[in-house]
């Protein structure tokens, strides 16, 4: 008889994952092809197809690379960084790349992009438009989300076909309160962790993530960081939901992880 393949538990795709990093926002920077250059926009809004709205000084260096470039745009990628929601000695847990063309709008367009910008993400940032802050729009090509899951490439269409995880926005507010309240929920889930990590001595389990598929578990260990995901027997699209399969996993039907 062949060897038994363990199977990997179900997770959400590619595209619904960049979706959620863009929609959580977290750190962005835009990267030169040179790779050398790293600039930080005041604020940046992403499109569910990838194309990015990005607001930075008017004086900035790279305002005028882009208004002296071709017509084009000039090449360029916007990092976007997702960090976990609890302190951990590894933050980063996934990288959103969206590589395309930096424009600069004209002034009635920059105006009706801070519109749509502030209608889906109010930001006091945004007053400083036409006041030593401009616009520039990121056309995008192509896109590449690495993390825990896997990694893989996109096409605008891909992402702007996908939605965010139903728990994007409220997944960190909710795993810092399971740590900080409930710190038996994790030692309770440990169970299910693989036997080779069940049997290190030392090792913490933290929280990493959470979406409708499952829970993400990061395991501090004392030769090194290893991430976990544990399946959800059902997928989840409401709070009470969520906390039912949460309080399946731990052992207990009835608990809800509140």
């Amino acid at each position: 008889m062949g060897s038994t393949r363990l199977r990997r538990p179900l997770a959400p795709s590619n595209a619904e994952r960049a979706r959620s990093i863009a929609s959580r926002g977290g750190h962005a920077a835009v990267v030169g092809l040179d790779q050398t250059q790293r600039v930080v926009p005041l604020l940046h809004h992403m499109d569910p197809d990838g194309a990015a709205t990005l607001l930075l000084p008017t004086d900035h260096e790279l305002m005028a690379c882009v208004r002296e470039g071709p017509r084009s745009g000039l090449p360029a990628m916007l990092e976007i960084t997702d960090t976990a929601p609890v302190a951990l000695r590894e933050p980063v847990r996934g990288l959103l790349w969206i590589s395309g063309w930096l424009v600069a709008p004209g002034p009635t367009y920059a105006r009706r992009l801070a519109l749509d910008v502030a209608e889906k993400r109010p930001h006091p940032r945004l007053l400083d438009l036409g006041h030593g802050a401009s616009l520039l729009r990121l056309r995008p090509g192509s896109a590449v989300i690495a993390d825990a899951e896997g990694t893989g490439p996109l096409a605008p269409a891909e992402l702007s076909a996908a939605s965010p995880d139903p728990f994007c926005q409220l997944e960190n507010g909710w795993l810092q309160h399971l740590e900080e309240a409930h710190p038996d929920v994790f030692s309770s889930l440990a169970r299910h962790l693989p036997e080779p990590l069940r049997q290190k001595s030392g090792c913490r389990i933290r929280p990493l993530g959470v979406d409708r598929l499952g829970i993400r578990l990061r395991v501090e260990a004392e030769d090194g960081d290893h991430d976990v995901r544990l399946a959800f027997e059902t997928a989840a699209e409401t709070a009470e939901q969520l906390r039912a399969q949460v309080g399946l996993l731990v052992g207990c039907p009835f608990r809800a992880a509140h």
